[in-house]
């Protein structure tokens, strides 16, 4: 297999738990990586990972037109970067809201988009480990519609769902691609993350799926207990709180819990390259004992 061209420095494990079974990273990785990352077997659906970096006050965004993507609150760490790389080359799925689309709408979900430096390696790896070339961008979307520019309707290898509403359908049929487009309706006013799950596993063969967002993607699966892991990069960067016309946003939004029902993520790793730290966290059922 490629070896990986890595982020110039290993990342260096400060905390790891025990891995349980499932298909390990190759060896080259594990040297950049400091260690393994198993993706457990598909049992009941896919197994479902997210990715956000977030600033030391917990905000995901700065909310402004200049600065508008996570890279801007990642102060530019090629770890962060390459980390979200193996993410997605590890994903026959990437989901996220329409809102990331409409926010960011030049950028390509893919492992070779982030980190063009491993393009190749990352291709390797997907190949290895049997996903296909290029993973489904999956949006979820109340009204069904997406920016007609984004970058990803204008690829013509794009694989790309739209899971909408009822209420959304006759917008999200009119949605125009180069690639491939389906169209799912999933709910009648909102999207099922769990509908979604079971159609992502049933009718395209996935086994695992990244949440890039945003914080309300995130939030409804949070929310339907459909998260396994959780892959938080914390910067050492404040945005601090919004001002006026502004939505700063923090790591979850658009659901509320209180304790008797408030999601529990446990620390698995954390890992330090530079001024930032990595936590991977796994899903706890709130009823589950500590």
């Amino acid at each position: 297999m490629l070896s990986p061209n890595g982020p110039g420095t290993p990342f260096t494990v400060l905390f790891d738990a025990v891995e349980e079974a499932g298909t390990s990273l190759p060896a080259d990785y594990q040297r950049w990586y400091d260690g393994d990352w198993v993706i457990p077997p598909a049992v009941t659906r896919p197994y479902v990972y997210v990715n956000f970096v977030v600033s030391h006050d917990g905000r995901v965004s700065y909310g402004h037109p200049d600065y508008i993507h996570g890279g801007h609150v990642a102060d530019g760490s090629v770890h962060d970067k390459w980390l979200m790389g193996l993410l997605r080359a590890r994903a026959d799925v990437v989901v996220m809201g329409d809102g990331t689309l409409r926010a960011d709408p030049g950028h390509r979900r893919t492992p070779d988009y982030i980190y063009p430096d491993d393009a190749e390696a990352f291709a390797e790896l997907r190949k290895e480990e049997g996903r296909e070339p290029v993973a489904i961008e999956a949006f979820l979307s109340l009204t069904g519609e997406l920016n007609p520019d984004a970058a990803v309707l204008r690829a013509p290898e794009a694989r790309v769902v739209l899971a909408t509403t009822t209420a959304g359908e006759a917008k999200a049929r009119r949605v125009r691609a180069e690639g491939q487009l389906d169209v799912h309706v999933l709910g009648e006013d909102s999207v099922d993350p769990l509908r979604l799950l079971s159609v992502l596993a049933e009718e395209y063969g996935a086994g695992s799926v990244l949440c890039e967002g945003g914080p309300y993607a995130y939030g409804s699966l949070l929310a339907a207990g459909a998260v396994d892991e959780a892959f938080i990069s914390l910067s050492p960067l404040v945005v601090g709180s919004p001002g006026p016309g502004e939505h700063r946003p923090s790591l979850v939004e658009g659901v509320t819990f209180l304790p008797p029902n408030a999601p529990r993520l446990i620390p698995v790793s954390v890992r330090r390259a530079d001024h930032l730290l990595f936590l991977r966290s796994r899903y706890q059922a709130p009823d589950s004992e500590v």
